[in-house]
């Protein structure tokens, strides 16, 4: 029955939330099959037109935008665009369709995806969508009414659809790397198994200035005793900010190895594998590596993004007991240099909420969500 399945159109964008899960389901369908042939589709200004080539895949666009909430003239004019676009995309989705002749398409979130599912469901191509946040997005919500499955994080997104029959829980891949070591050998390889916690810390691109503040504060109570390990992303632009703003408050960095400040992350898959506690947003990517991982967090959702979606999120891991929320308008450097303290400070507590992170958390969706596709394939 795999035989039939040769031609694969992802189609995501918007957020690396959207795109990293469609690459890692695209590398595990053409390891099992490496006749298989592999098209993304986005839009021509996202995020995706750098991810998907840098991941090895050809990448095709189509015009489409969002529509913003304001009357300002700058807005307006956007969504004028935004209207073109959306009757020129479904024309452009429809030569891609041609041209490519996909066995299936599958959205993996953001407003690219719109057009060519709906186009690949009115044309009778099986069609099936990936949702990473808690609760459906606009595009997500319109694009359920046509595809053939809706697959989802967690057990608790099933009550936000209208057709849950459609549901499917498959979880949200995360990369193989995480995977590969364990915590030991993590802690072991960066220089942080002398017995002392690791606190991990990152607050993405959205309001990260505001945060980094606190962090400088954060890090200067850590500095008076050095109770734990810390590795802290701080972001191109706050990394030179916040190691000013910890010199004003008398922290040499180089007087406490444990502390370290970086200006990214980038060996993240040790990093959060041996991490004990994780201080962040909760975008859709970072909440499924957190699951996936079993790591107890302190999260911090970001007020900035589309119908509060980060709270949503961080919600469902505070009912769990995975994780402590705190609202940015409630964050200082102090609460939550507490409220990480009440946690590694209390080893039953540290256990139930790693216990609880690791109940959400799904290892093999990436495999749930390919027999899922080649069940509508069928």
């Amino acid at each position: 029955m795999e035989h039939t399945l040769k031609r694969i159109l992802f189609t995501c964008g918007g957020t690396a939330g959207h795109v990293n899960p469609a690459i890692a389901l695209a590398q595990l369908m053409q390891e099992r099959d490496r006749e298989r042939e592999v098209l993304f589709v986005g839009a021509d200004r996202g995020l995706e037109k750098d991810l998907v080539p840098e991941a090895g895949y050809p990448f095709r666009t189509v015009h489409i935008s969002s529509f913003h909430r304001s009357l300002r003239p700058a807005e307006l004019r956007h969504n004028l665009i935004s209207a073109v676009n959306l009757v020129r995309s479904p024309r452009e989705a429809r030569a891609i369709l041609r041209q490519f002749r996909p066995d299936v398409v599958i959205g993996t979130g953001g407003y690219a995806s719109y057009p060519m599912v709906q186009a690949a469901a009115r044309a009778g191509i099986p069609t099936a969508i990936h949702e990473s946040n808690m609760v459906p997005g606009l595009t997500t919500e319109v694009l359920a009414n046509y595809a053939d499955r809706v697959m989802v994080g967690f057990e608790a997104c099933r009550e936000h659809y209208r057709r849950p029959e459609k549901v499917v829980v498959t979880g949200t891949p995360v990369r193989e790397d995480f995977f590969r070591i364990t915590r030991e050998e993590a802690k072991r390889q960066l220089g942080v198994d002398d017995g002392r916690p690791l606190i991990v810390s990152f607050w993405g691109s959205l309001g990260a200035s505001g945060m980094n503040r606190e962090m400088a504060d954060f890090l200067a109570l850590e500095a008076a005793k050095e109770p734990f390990h810390h590795i802290h992303g701080a972001g191109k632009a706050g990394y030179p900010v916040l190691l000013a703003q910890l010199r004003e408050k008398g922290v040499d960095l180089a007087a406490h190895p444990a502390l370290q400040v970086r200006e990214y992350i980038y060996d993240m898959a040790p990093v959060l594998r041996a991490a004990d506690l994780v201080l962040c947003r909760a975008g859709a990517s970072t909440i499924s590596e957190l699951t996936a991982l079993g790591v107890p967090a302190v999260i911090v959702p970001s007020p900035y993004v589309t119908n509060n979606h980060q709270e949503k999120n961080a919600r469902v891991l505070e009912a769990a007991g995975a994780a402590v929320v705190v609202l940015e308008q409630d964050s200082s450097g102090q609460a939550l240099f507490q409220a990480a303290c009440g946690i590694l400070h209390d080893e039953s507590r540290r256990t139930a909420m790693a216990a609880a992170m690791a109940s959400l958390g799904i290892r093999d969706a990436a495999e749930r969500i390919y027999q899922t596709i080649l069940e509508i394939c069928k």
